[in-house]
């Protein structure tokens, strides 16, 4: 079979949908092309989505889409055997919309999104595996899935970290390990009445955790977001951790995550209903795909699009947002007749001018911190044990607190070590 269309978008999750409906609601011929049987199948992530982005695409869509609940309190919390340090921070405005966050679960929120395009005049086909990208001329023409050749005068990659199309493309080389995160998560039900007792939440308001010092030896962290009858629970560490002599599996590392009794105390009673999990990009702004070619473009995780800074991710907002400037590019190539590198260049333009790559480049030192260790495991110990000397009484003289402070850190941490730690964070930050 021979099809053509204007646009083909690979991949119906949050950067591929946000495409497929931008072109189709302006009457753009668009084929929005999914592996999974449904959309959002094999799709994974933690959980937050923030809203602002989304709102400007499909105004109030909180109103309509399957959102869990609103999240109004956010907590960094240093972990250690025992016991935990919490720095947490409530706010009605983190609930206002448009410029609040959401959990999400995200089959039910991609096939919300994938509908709504389709809806809007894009075809969704679902259970097909894309081969290749169908070249002519040194050119690229459409996708190849099985015997079947699919032409179009433009190819959105959309389908992920592992995507095969951006690489044919010649747009981005193999991912490297050091680069990659692995984010496995587990949702654990529990009742609705017992989720807003045990997290103090009214509502529909909902509470987001992340947490450091939870990854036995090695750079990663971990997360804790409240759904409206479930709570996704997580880790997200580098992939290098799982070869480099650790001898720990990947499920392990959540289980020794749901032993801390901060934890533990939380998910009491809990019914595991689903495990997953999924590579995260985590290279920043300096491991960016290209982002266009002749008639291509890289959307979302595809092009590397995601942020870690320690207290906050960003990956379905950037996902959004580049598919919005992609559909965009095309609108434009459409009313020009011109679907090469001159014209694709104007996506380049749109994403430099957008709060995506500014903020990628603000924080492009940012990786170096997710991979200390000192940051990740030690100062969370320190951190803890200074609590301990700070709060517990045994009968001797209180010391000033400054004193406490420098005993803690350099018992645990070199001094030059710990000039290096802070140069890194102020980079970083």
């Amino acid at each position: 079979m021979t099809e053509k269309v204007d646009t083909i978008v690979v991949g119906a999750g949050p950067a591929g949908s946000a495409t497929a409906y931008s072109l189709a609601k302006t009457g753009h011929e668009v084929l929005l092309v999914e592996r999974a049987k449904t959309p959002g199948e094999k799709n994974v992530s933690g959980g937050v989505l923030f809203g602002s982005v989304l709102h400007k695409l499909i105004p109030n869509f909180w109103e309509e889409a399957p959102v869990e609940r609103t999240i109004t309190k956010r907590s960094l919390i240093f972990l250690a055997d025992d016991s935990s340090v919490s720095l947490d921070f409530a706010s009605p405005k983190l609930g206002k919309p448009p410029n609040n966050g959401y959990s999400i679960i995200r089959k039910e929120f991609d096939q919300w999104f994938a509908k709504r395009a389709e809806e809007a005049g894009a075809l969704l086909a679902t259970g097909i595996l894309v081969d290749s990208l169908l070249w002519e001329n040194k050119r690229i023409v459409g996708i190849k899935a099985g015997d079947d050749e699919i032409r179009a005068k433009v190819v959105v990659a959309a389908d992920g970290i592992n995507s095969l199309l951006t690489e044919q493309s010649g747009l981005r080389k193999d991912p490297q390990p050091k680069n990659i995160g692995l984010g496995i998560k587990e949702v654990i039900q529990l009742p609705r009445d017992i989720i807003e007792t045990r997290f103090n939440l009214e509502g529909n308001e909902g509470t987001a955790h992340t947490y450091l010092g939870c990854t036995k030896d090695y750079p990663g962290g971990g997360f804790l977001y409240t759904n409206c009858d479930s709570l996704s629970l997580g880790i997200v560490m580098k992939l290098p951790s799982f070869s480099n002599g650790a001898n720990t599996k990947a499920p392990e590392f959540i289980d020794h995550l749901k032993q801390f009794p901060y934890i533990s105390r939380l998910i009491k009673d809990g019914e595991l209903i689903e495990y997953s999990a999924h590579l995260v990009p985590e290279g920043g702004y300096r491991d960016l795909s290209k982002l266009y070619t002749d008639n291509f473009l890289v959307t979302g995780d595809a092009a590397g699009l995601a942020l870690n800074i320690g207290y906050a991710l960003e990956g379905m907002n950037f996902a959004i947002a580049s598919g919005i400037a992609a559909a965009k590019t095309i609108q434009r190539a459409k009313q020009q007749g011109n679907y090469t590198k001159k014209t694709m260049k104007y996506y380049q333009h749109l994403m430099n001018q957008s709060f995506v790559l500014k903020d990628m480049k603000t924080f492009r030192n940012a990786p170096a911190i997710v991979n200390n260790m000192r940051l990740m495991k030690t100062y969370p110990e320190v951190i803890n044990n200074l609590a301990l000397n700070l709060f517990q009484s045994n009968g001797s003289p209180r010391p000033k607190l400054v004193n406490l402070l420098l005993k803690n850190i350099v018992r645990e941490v070199s001094l030059p070590h710990l000039m290096l730690d802070g140069i890194q964070a102020v980079r970083g930050l």
